[in-house]
């Protein structure tokens, strides 16, 4: 058997606004995939890099184990492994190189290596697998065990590539985690030394079948695998047995779908003795009455919808599939259960003006969310907006880390616009916590803001990135 370093790229303290959140999570797919190569027999050692210092760290660990193989295995669960940051990559990359010069074969796999196979490749990796890799890797092993010497090329001859979609068979969606690997203590230290709790993650499915056009889906596609709502309590009650968190965080791109699915899993939740309160992403045309009161029921304490915008004519634009009145719906159907509310809100995207900037901003007025994340649009490779808008990109094609909020593209407005904008919608949020004088100053201040914005915002400033 082979004695394999499995590892990811993602580190928190690469990522300004992410290590000033001081909310890391272990990385899910990660710790599955260390799992299944425990299954399949070989010697595992696993490379955090979530809590790490820098890449030193790795060095550290790549010169304590002389490992066999290197295995960089992105975190499929973690929203941001959707988009190329660079300095992720740039981490990356420095890890690659200092394995192949320790002797190690190197194997990547990731949203960013499926989309730019190449960059890895040229960096020192053996094999860039595609989507999630899992129906290749197994064979890849196995050749590398029975031929150590083979290249890269040589290991690929004859098997194939999964672009994105995996068989749905109930061992990948219940695949366990290698929590054992993970340094807990330090994820609990960090997270009650910044917020005086401790929340853990879980996936109660893979994927997500709608077709916003701005959505890239390189690892499951279009397709929605869902787990049975007793496995996911089932693993509920162990993490609380186990870690005793205090919260949790569904890192699905669509939260349990359907009503009756939530319904189930509250009950047997409540069968085995109560779960852990909990926060999860869905969308505003799933959130019927008998959804949100399953939420409820279940202990859903937060639910994070993808609003985007407030303007019928960005979503229809977006083929986002959802509209206005329903969000909403959503948000009082939410609101009435005792579940908070938050709202992704997307600016920048094509035929978004003023008008659409201020429906927006009527849209955070009316529905008051308990909170709000602000991102611009981003052109993801493989996607309908990104064949949209290619032609018009430049030597900047990804963003640094998590706050860069560039335009990448010729936008109706500047970067730093866009920015603003951002701080303002934060501002008008914030606002509704306050009450009596300090609420009027902060009204009286935030008008005043937005009057200076519209006034700025003629047609002459429309420009370029």
């Amino acid at each position: 058997m082979l004695s394999i370093l499995v590892g990811h790229s993602f580190f928190l303290r690469f990522d300004a606004k992410q290590f000033e959140r001081a909310k890391p999570y272990p990385p899910l797919a990660t710790l599955q995939v260390a799992a299944l190569l425990r299954r399949l027999g070989h010697h595992v050692e696993f490379f955090d890099a979530m809590l790490a210092h820098g890449t030193q760290d790795f060095d550290a660990r790549l010169d304590a184990s002389r490992p066999d193989v290197v295995l960089l295995y992105e975190d499929n669960y973690n929203y941001l492994s959707k988009m190329c940051l660079a300095k992720m990559r740039e981490a990356a990359c420095t890890m690659i190189g200092r394995a192949r010069a320790a002797g190690a074969r190197v194997l990547v796999a990731g949203s960013d290596a499926s989309d730019a196979p190449d960059v890895y490749l040229a960096a020192g990796a053996d094999v860039a697998l595609r989507g999630e890799g899992l129906d290749a890797l197994p064979a890849l092993l196995r050749r590398l065990q029975e031929e150590p010497a083979l290249s890269g090329a040589a290991l690929m001859a004859g098997l194939a590539q999964p672009v994105a979609l995996p068989r749905p068979e109930a061992a990948e969606l219940e695949a366990p985690v290698a929590w054992d690997l993970v340094d807990i203590e330090r994820y609990r230290a960090t997270w009650q030394a910044a917020h005086g709790r401790f929340s853990l993650n879980m996936a109660a499915s893979k994927g997500c079948s709608f077709r916003c056009n701005w959505c890239a889906k390189p690892i499951w596609g279009q397709r929605y695998q869902q787990r049975s709502p007793q496995a996911v309590a089932a693993e509920m009650a162990e993490l609380k047995a186990r870690f005793a968190p205090d919260h949790i965080w569904f890192a699905d791109d669509i939260f349990g779908f359907r009503a009756d699915w939530v319904q189930r899993f509250a009950d047997e939740l409540d069968r085995l003795g109560g779960g852990i309160p909990f926060s999860i992403q869905t969308r505003a045309d799933l959130i019927s009455d008998a959804m949100a009161q399953a939420l409820a029921d279940a202990g859903c304490h937060e639910a994070w919808i993808g609003a985007e915008s407030g303007s019928q004519q960005v979503l229809d634009a977006m083929n986002k599939g959802t509209t206005v009145p329903e969000i909403h719906g959503a948000r009082r159907r939410l609101r009435a259960a005792g579940v908070r509310v938050g709202f992704f809100i997307q600016l920048g995207y094509l035929g978004e003006g003023l008008t659409e900037l201020l429906q927006t901003r009527e849209l955070i007025e009316q529905a008051q969310p308990d909170d709000i994340g602000v991102s611009v649009s981003y052109p993801l490779p493989g996607t309908r907006f990104h064949e949209q808008v290619k032609a018009q990109l430049g030597a900047k094609t990804h963003w640094t880390d998590s706050a860069d909020l560039a335009m990448m593209f010729r936008g109706t407005f500047s970067t730093d616009t866009y920015r603003t904008v951002r701080d303002l919608l934060h501002a008008q949020v914030d606002m509704h916590r306050l009450a009596g004088d300090a609420h009027r100053r902060a009204l009286q201040s935030l008008q005043q803001r937005w009057a200076a914005l519209i006034d700025s915002l003629t047609p002459a400033a429309a420009v370029s990135p």
